[in-house]
């Protein structure tokens, strides 16, 4: 079996083993039936079934790039999937208590958020402009974000009204600077002499951080009143559906065309 066969091969079997994976959570849902009146629940199962549709397209699209973008590729997969393994939890958390799964939904924030963060530098790496400064830069800021905004949004006794909205306002700004990084910084400079598609996929990534995390924020404003639970959830699925799969998607374009482009030139 050459090496191009084994890639396939591993990559069918982490397919296969993903779907083995769902069926064993439905298999051991306990919580009962989605109401047909549901809509929030509604949009948890599309928003589930769009993260793994995404992670397998992701993992099997990989074999087809250049060396150099299959890191890119993983990553697209590892957030989708990670994401996809949360959102097995949090459709039964929401039918079965009714409730928002923030603790659930902040974990998985906090792993993917700075994985897609990573992706900028990473597409960086493979024209060869990367800078691990940069890196750090966007690392560093991504945690503050999610660690004020958890902190500003959680139920905890000792942080006060006052505190949460200076905590909100600091994760804010730390989104602000990743905005000013990637439109206006060094990560600007260094992808501008890419190819066309990769500079087209590094704005679009861009601006789906720019546009699509906009969307927390006004979660969060609307979270402040206990009545908006229904239409807070709906609106955090329907971002994060949006912002981890055509975020990848875009990773998926880059990588396209920057290989078929380099297989022009040869």
């Amino acid at each position: 079996m050459n090496k191009s066969n084994l890639t396939r091969t591993s990559s069918l079997i982490l397919v296969g083993t993903l779907s083995l994976l769902t069926l064993g959570s439905v298999s051991a849902e306990t919580a009962g039936y989605l109401d047909e009146t549901d809509m929030v629940g509604v949009s948890f199962w599309i928003a589930t079934a769009m993260m793994l549709a995404s992670t397998v397209f992701f993992i099997l699209e990989r074999n087809n790039v250049a060396p150099k973008w299959k890191t890119s590729m993983t990553v697209a997969a590892l957030v989708t999937g990670i994401a996809w393994y949360h959102y097995t939890y949090m459709r039964e958390h929401w039918v079965a208590t009714d409730e928002s799964p923030l603790v659930m939904r902040y974990v998985d924030w906090l792993i993917t958020v700075p994985l897609q963060v990573s992706e900028f530098y990473l597409i960086l790496a493979a024209i060869g402009a990367a800078s691990a400064v940069l890196f750090w830069k966007l690392f560093g800021a991504s945690l503050v974000m999610l660690v004020a905004g958890f902190l500003s949004e959680a139920d905890i006794d000792s942080i006060g009204d006052g505190a949460d909205k200076a905590l909100f306002a600091v994760g804010v700004l730390a989104w602000l600077y990743i905005i000013y990084e990637l439109w206006a910084g060094e990560a600007k400079e260094k992808v501008g002499d890419a190819s066309e598609g990769t500079q087209f996929a590094f704005k679009a990534m861009a601006g789906i951080l720019t546009v699509g995390w906009a969307i927390y924020p006004l979660g969060w404003i609307m979270g402040q009143d206990g009545d908006n639970a229904d239409a807070l959830n709906i609106l955090y699925n329907i971002a994060d559906v949006v912002n981890k799969t055509a975020f990848g998607m875009m990773v998926w374009y880059a990588a396209t065309m920057d290989t078929k482009a380099s297989s022009s030139e040869e």
